[in-house]
């Protein structure tokens, strides 16, 4: 129960900040709401706005189209952004983390 409510607390902090993810940290609060509290499971999954999201990756593993495209593009252009504030060699630590997960986003059934 703990976890599910902390994983949620950082899903609305990532709905309000354009860096951090939602979605992940939802998902873990379901997860974990499915073992603790079941009502609560329910209403993230018939939530009006994550709420298809959350199914169909419960279901199958699934992202949808666009927001393949906005969680690679999000990265692109946090890895952008590092380069741009950062600079070389510490650029190379999120191209890595864009080519790995972008890969992996990308090869999930949609």
């Amino acid at each position: 129960m703990g976890a599910g409510l902390l994983a949620v607390a950082l899903g609305i902090i990532g709905a309000l900040l354009p860096i951090m993810p939602t979605v992940p940290f939802l998902i873990v609060a379901v997860f974990c709401f499915a073992r603790s509290e079941p009502e609560w499971e329910r209403r993230l999954l018939e939530h009006h706005r994550y709420g298809q999201v959350l199914r169909d990756w419960g279901e199958r593993g699934a992202i949808g189209r666009k927001y393949k495209y906005i969680s690679i593009g999000m990265m692109a252009a946090g890895t952008g952004f590092t380069g741009y504030t950062v600079g070389w060699p510490l650029v190379l630590i999120s191209i890595g983390i864009l080519c790995t997960f972008g890969v992996w986003i990308w090869t999930r059934p949609e």
